[in-house]
């Protein structure tokens, strides 16, 4: 295989003037740039990507930092995001928190940061106040995605959380539900404040139908579908249980469904329940859920901070969810009825 050194020699000219040459950077004269490209392709060589943007300044790589991979949600966004750098000739440095302090104090704290990577892109993973003081300081373009900590100019796209639980609530109610039990995930395991949000809207609605929260359905558990049937197996030992439950996603709602089959109950018989995401086996599972775009937050994320890098914003009249330049980007999301909602049984 040519070397940078076999097409300098063949040209006549310096290594320096070659590498120069192929990236098209000026300072090179006319000829000189044909007789580098001619002795380039007589002699087949290939330019490395990875060299000729290190020559450059930049990694070609990008830094995308999830609370965990294995969930259903950050799996979707991080390969929607993968895909679309790849396309654009970038690549995916991974940080998987994993609940682990060492990780994250070593991907969130470190001055190294920018040696290998051009930028970040937080999925849900609020920062706590030294680690936005040592990000920021790095003076890395950036861009969040879904709730959590701002970082100051850092653009942020997300859907509207509350607005969400307001949907799956108000569904619930519309169908003459009201004994209605809500899970939602355990702050300390994932940080972040989309079970806040969803919560506010689970009890807003509630309130505007002139019902007051009962604080003994409201569960916390893990964003899992274990998380999902161990917080409604705690629903149920406290007695009375409710009609429906709203889980504050689809992975807790199918553990919900399995812990009331368990117990005898059926679905949406006895107890109705809804989700949030519309995970790949929600239509399976006959789920009502709140669909949201996953994948097109991760696109959408990744297509603006590719602008930044390269000096421009994204156009706002290119995208019909972005409204005003510096506010988040709030995507949409669908009410879904499937088979697991009905209009509670008559006792």
């Amino acid at each position: 295989m040519a070397k940078i050194d076999d097409v300098a020699r063949l040209a006549g000219v310096s290594t320096a003037t070659v590498s120069r040459a192929l990236r098209g950077l000026p300072m090179v004269s006319a000829a000189t740039r044909h007789r580098v490209l001619a002795a380039a392709e007589q002699l087949e060589y290939a330019v490395s990507p990875s060299a000729s943007r290190l020559a450059g300044g930049r990694t070609g790589t990008i830094a995308v930092v999830v609370p965990r991979i294995t969930r259903w949600f950050f799996g979707t966004v991080v390969e929607a995001v993968e895909d679309f750098l790849q396309q654009a000739g970038y690549d995916l440095l991974l940080y998987n928190l994993g609940g682990r302090e060492q990780t994250r104090q070593r991907v969130l704290r470190t001055a190294d940061l920018p040696k290998r990577v051009d930028a970040v892109m937080l999925v849900a993973t609020p920062l706590r106040a030294t680690e936005l003081t040592a990000l920021t300081k790095l003076e890395l373009p950036g861009v969040t995605i879904s709730s959590g900590t701002a970082v100051p100019g850092w653009p942020c796209v997300r859907i509207d959380d509350v607005g969400v639980a307001r949907t799956a609530t108000r569904h619930l109610l519309d169908l003459g539900h009201r004994r209605i039990a809500h899970i939602t995930g355990d702050p300390d395991e994932l940080a972040y404040t989309t079970h806040l949000d969803r919560r506010r809207g689970y009890r807003d609605a509630l309130g505007d139908a002139g019902i007051d929260p009962d604080p003994c359905l409201d569960v916390e558990s893990q964003f899992t579908t274990g998380g999902g049937a161990r917080a409604t197996e705690e629903l149920l030992r406290r007695g009375d249980p409710p009609t429906a439950i709203f889980a504050a996603c689809d992975e807790m709602a199918m553990g919900a469904m399995t812990a009331l089959r368990d117990a005898g109950l059926r679905v949406p018989q006895d107890v109705s329940v809804i989700g949030v995401d519309d995970h790949d086996l929600a239509g399976v599972l006959g789920l009502s859920t709140i669909a949201q775009p996953a994948a097109e937050q991760g696109r959408l994320a990744a297509r603006i901070l590719l602008g930044s890098l390269q000096g421009r914003a994204l156009p706002l009249s290119n995208h019909p969810h972005l409204d005003t330049p510096g506010s988040p980007v709030i995507l949409p999301t669908r009410l879904i009825v499937r088979e697991s909602t009905a209009p509670p049984r008559a006792h």
